[in-house]
């Protein structure tokens, strides 16, 4: 299926659009959401290796990138990828994840990574469908957190 959504990269002012997003997204999945979600995302979105993409105001994309010894460019990191759940499966996820591609390729990005949720299988499914491999077979590696 195709998508007729408009995807582009978002302004400050899309902020508080975002932080609906993302709040809802954290909703649906039972995920704790901050306060300050607005007020972060005009940080982020005004950040030179950050980017929000928007496909209107139904779906978003968040990368980072981040120096690497390992590659001429940066690594990317999709941090996260939302669709509302009623307008999933018509391609706007892929279309979403497509210019994430065209964009972390556009500045010379060797790698892009994703965490994914080891149960959300139709995530892992989504990802694996458009070329990312899951990397952590057999023993895991852990990820630790210490938050400041």
């Amino acid at each position: 299926m195709t998508t007729a959504s408009k995807i582009r990269v978002a302004g400050v002012g899309d902020a508080e659009l975002v932080a609906k997003l993302l709040r809802d997204f954290n909703v649906e999945f039972d995920a704790p959401v901050p306060d300050n979600l607005e007020r972060r995302f005009r940080q982020i979105i005004a950040c030179d290796d950050a980017t929000v993409l928007l496909a209107d105001d139904i779906g978003f994309a968040f990368f980072t990138l981040r120096p690497s010894p390992y590659y001429d460019g940066p690594v990317a990191m999709l941090e996260e990828l939302y669709i509302a759940p009623s307008c999933r499966n018509r391609g706007i996820g892929t279309a979403l994840l497509r210019r994430v591609f065209s964009e972390i390729q556009n500045r010379n990005a060797g790698e892009l990574q994703i965490n994914v949720d080891e149960v959300d299988t139709d995530a892992r499914r989504f990802y694996e469908r458009h070329g990312l491999t899951n990397i952590e077979q057999g023993s895991r590696m852990l990820l630790y957190a210490c938050e400041l």
